[in-house]
């Protein structure tokens, strides 16, 4: 080959070649990362929180307000709601109602007491208006199904009353519970219902069965929907559920989830589950996360989108769990699940010994900056006289806390 041929074609290719290699430069530098383009997904982590005094304040100064024997001093189970009318609905399981009080003792300062015999039901919600607490609703607000069980109410959304209708309720899910032996204590999960409301005054109209679990023979198999709820863009409500196992002394519970259309979560033929491949019936579904040991949810928690990554906050597994709120993400809510993140430790009262933190859960209708969530505090012996006497005597062991959640990437 003539050596001018050759070199005219090595020119050629050279050309070739760095053509390429400039338009690649070219799209690398016009096209941003994945994490950085709006609503893509990636691992994303707590990058920052701080103590909400405001809203863990609030609940202080109204459950110690003397002026009402009725009304709400202390709970668990804390969920919110933001109403259609800008109001927020706070939801709660076990409840203290009754007084608080603030005799002087000998030292001349002021302590909050409840009477041993204070009123104890086992659901109650409270009104907020502009950040007020306003009112508590007659409770039990959610009766009892039967004797020996008891409704604790979770998640809850504003949807259709229909398909379709322009009127819109409140739907509330909500955990059935029997009384059990050891370690049932905190009784046996046997279903899972959802109470309509009324809007705007929040009357109970129905409450219907979505998922009975009472032939689960072993009960820390048996599945309750609720713990957490997201609305997506199109017409799908899902609800996040778990399974018992903490309370049969295993380290984690898993996560599983289900899927309703709009307006039909009062609807037990409309709930749809996963099964690791697609949408199913109840008897194949299969847990989206936890391995039993080391991955895994508590027994509650919670879930946020955050651009096109979901984020899930719950208490780790172990004995960090006792004080230990760490993460998962995802690009889908039906996973694959990646984590458990770095956790953080939030605030516990100043008698700290014997406390737990538990039940983290998200208010995406509060805060402006940040991601605002809640954990429960209770003393860690829940038997016996001995744990009512301390939570009387401490009120700030059973109201919720807050903080405040800023994420970034992983």
């Amino acid at each position: 080959m003539p050596d001018n041929t050759r070199a005219r074609q090595l020119t050629g290719t050279g050309l070739g070649l760095l053509l390429a290699l400039v338009l690649g430069a070219v799209l690398l530098t016009a096209l941003p990362e994945d994490e950085d383009r709006e609503g893509a997904c990636g691992a994303r982590k707590v990058t920052s929180w701080t103590a909400d005094s405001t809203l863990t304040g609030e609940f202080a100064r109204y459950g110690d307000d003397p002026a009402r024997t009725d009304d709400w001093t202390g709970g668990d189970g804390t969920h919110s709601l933001r109403l259609p009318d800008g109001r927020v609905l706070w939801l709660f399981s076990d409840t203290f109602l009754g007084q608080v009080y603030r005799p002087p003792n000998l030292a001349g300062e002021s302590y909050a007491w409840r009477d041993t015999n204070t009123p104890l039901v086992r659901n109650s919600a409270v009104v907020m208006t502009d950040g007020r607490l306003r009112r508590t609703l007659p409770a039990p607000l959610f009766p009892d199904p039967a004797p020996g069980q008891w409704r604790w109410p979770v998640a809850a959304r504003v949807e259709p009353r229909s398909p379709g209708s322009s009127e819109q309720v409140v739907r509330v899910m909500l955990w059935t519970r029997t009384n059990g032996a050891y370690p049932w204590i905190y009784g046996v999960p046997t279903a899972t219902e959802v109470a309509t409301l009324s809007l705007p005054d929040l009357r109970v109209e129905g409450i219907v069965k979505v998922l009975d679990q009472q032939r689960v023979q072993d009960p820390a198999r048996r599945v309750l929907f609720g713990t957490t709820a997201l609305t997506d863009d199109g017409n799908w409500t899902y609800v996040f559920g778990g399974d018992d196992a903490r309370a049969a002394a295993r380290p984690a519970s898993k996560a599983y989830i289900a899927r309703v259309p709009r307006g039909r979560l009062a609807d037990p033929a409309a709930w749809q589950y996963w099964d690791g491949e697609r949408w199913t019936i109840p008897s194949h579904m299969r847990p989206v996360l936890g391995d039993g040991e080391r991955k895994g949810v508590g027994s509650a928690f919670t879930v946020v989108r955050d651009g096109g990554t979901y984020v899930l906050f719950t208490m780790a597994a172990g004995a960090e769990g006792l004080t230990t709120i760490t993460s998962y993400w995802a690009c889908s809510p039906t996973g694959p699940w990646h984590g458990p993140g770095k956790g953080f430790s939030p605030p516990l009262p100043e008698q700290r010994a014997g406390v737990a933190a538990y039940n983290p859960q998200l208010h995406p209708a509060l805060g402006e900056g940040g991601l605002v969530l809640s954990y429960d505090v209770n003393w860690l012996d829940t038997t016996g006289v001995s744990a009512q006497a301390n939570l009387s005597r401490n009120v700030s062991l059973y109201r919720p806390r807050f903080v405040t959640l800023r994420l970034g990437p992983g």
